[in-house]
């Protein structure tokens, strides 16, 4: 195992290599990029929010306002009570690259829980919300968690690994917790940050905040505990997660994101065929078209 992870390594470093040499030709060439929000509306994208059915997006939680999606709750009646949510694009991926926009604005709403002040995230590997139950709390997923400073002088990291219903190796071993902090600075206030994930099927994930690499682990795999009334049937534990959903969270805390785009980095790698692209580091040439 240890000559495999090795291996990823270096297909990682040479992919870094190749996206720093070309840095100079990104904004015209942008090769293997696709946004996947159009910055008027929440098509191609589902919501799932804890007590509600899939595609019920209550309260407008996630709204479209200046070619941005905000999650609000203005619209919420009373506290609450633990109506946490996600909205899922409606696309499966396996190997990419995802990049994106947050800053965190606002209070957090009254009666949410103290540990969702100032903290969201993006789940990837995640299960179909249609798979979800309408009291399950949060989907089986692997996060890649966001947060800001509270006090002045105490660190609090963000692009941190958070693990609801999955596990992860971390540094040769699986990690028995749920989150593993990231080496990234603090960032207070309401400034954007700037969030990349870069996964490789079941094997290398890579988190970076602002430019720099900030954690690292391997393996996700379904299983541990948090998650909460999900269906037995989708819950198989060991299994390794290959691929899934990406979705952005809702905890309570106002957030915003916006330049959500991806770099599919699975597909045809013939360069005889017609869609052959330079930006892949995974084969799938049976989506090859000649």
């Amino acid at each position: 195992m240890t000559h495999h992870i090795s291996s990823i390594s270096c297909l990682l470093f040479s992919f870094f290599l190749f996206a720093s040499c070309a840095s100079q030709k990104t904004a015209t060439s942008d090769e293997g990029w696709t946004t996947l929000f159009n910055g008027k509306n929440l098509e191609d994208w589902t919501t799932k929010i804890h007590h509600y059915e899939v595609g019920d997006n209550h309260g407008d939680t996630f709204r479209v306002e200046d070619s941005i999606i905000k999650v609000r709750y203005d619209k919420y009646e009373g506290d609450f009570k633990d109506r946490f949510g996600h909205l899922y694009y409606d696309m499966p991926y396996s190997y990419f690259h995802l990049q994106l926009d947050y800053r965190f604005v606002g209070e957090l709403h009254p009666g949410a829980p103290s540990y969702t002040l100032k903290n969201s995230g993006v789940m990837f590997h995640s299960q179909d919300p249609r798979t979800m139950l309408k009291e399950q709390n949060w989907p089986i997923s692997v996060e890649m968690q966001f947060l800001a400073g509270i006090e002045a002088g105490q660190s609090r990291p963000t692009g941190n690994m958070c693990s609801p219903g999955t596990e992860v190796i971390f540094k040769g071993e699986r990690y028995p917790g749920h989150c593993i902090n990231s080496s990234s600075e603090t960032y207070y206030g309401n400034q954007w940050v700037r969030a990349e994930l870069i996964v490789l099927g079941d094997s290398l994930v890579t988190h970076m905040i602002n430019g720099k690499k900030v954690l690292e682990y391997t393996q996700p795999r379904v299983g541990g505990g948090v998650v909460e009334g999900f269906d037995p049937k989708i819950k198989k534990d060991g299994q390794l997660l290959k691929e899934g959903l990406i979705a952005l969270q809702s905890e309570g805390q106002p957030i915003d994101f916006k330049n959500i785009k991806i770099k599919n980095l699975k597909g045809c790698m013939d360069p005889k065929a017609k869609n052959f692209g330079k930006h892949y580091i995974k084969a799938d040439n049976k989506k090859c078209v000649y």
